[in-house]
């Protein structure tokens, strides 16, 4: 562990949960608005128990997952429109939460937060598989395929889990318009797979065979 990667850690965990709560309760007018906190806690808490426990047993994987500049001109471009489906995702919550906008019943919460409660440790489970993940699509020196676990079912499922834990997320803050916005997410990842996979079939050795054993990208059966 360096003081450079944990500072840099934790000056990234609080803009992030600052930059959430500011899109959140905003847009709400109120802070008392029970389903944002119960968002923010299940997701950041975890996510502050899983930084520290990385810093101490895994820097390096911390390291690239703090690493999040893309390198890929179509990359870029994919990330652009995440950031703004999130941002539209997230104050439209905080607007249906304000003006009573098409809001789901309060069991579709619970039901969202057990989706994402199951998502995030499934997420751990692909981070544990595979030590290479990188927020960035590139191939690492020394990189070899993963091809056991999740990653005998599907040849990205971190994406597979990601699609269920972002749909949740509107889920949990009750608001059908968020849920409208988090409907574009496994479309853009479509884009950022087809591209993800070329890199790896020109620059990683046997991906070419994995993608003939691992049928599917994203979703068993279907695609």
């Amino acid at each position: 562990m360096t003081l450079k990667l944990f500072c840099k850690a934790i000056i990234r965990f609080i803009l992030g949960a600052a930059i959430t709560g500011l899109l959140l309760f905003a847009p709400a007018g109120t802070f008392n608005y029970p389903e944002a906190w119960l968002f923010m806690g299940i997701l950041f808490i975890p996510m502050f128990i899983a930084g520290i426990f990385m810093i101490f047993i895994s820097p390096d994987l911390l390291k690239k997952r703090l690493n999040a500049k893309e390198e890929q001109s179509e990359q870029k471009v994919v990330v652009a429109f995440s950031g703004i489906m999130f941002i539209l995702s997230f104050v439209c919550a905080g607007l249906s939460f304000r003006f009573s906008w098409l809001c789901f019943p309060k069991w579709v919460s619970y039901a969202g937060t057990a989706l994402f409660l199951i998502s995030y440790a499934l997420y751990a489970e692909v981070m544990r598989e595979n030590q290479y993940l990188s927020r960035t699509v590139e191939v690492q020196d020394g990189q070899k395929v993963v091809d056991t676990g999740l990653y005998g079912i599907v040849r990205h499922p971190m994406y597979s889990v990601t699609v269920v834990l972002f749909l949740s997320m509107p889920l949990i803050l009750r608001s059908v318009v968020s849920l409208g916005f988090m409907l574009f997410y496994p479309v853009i990842l479509i884009k950022r797979i087809l591209n993800e996979e070329k890199v790896l079939e020109e620059g990683l050795a046997g991906y070419k065979e994995y993608k003939t054993k691992v049928k599917y990208r994203l979703i068993p059966f279907i695609w």
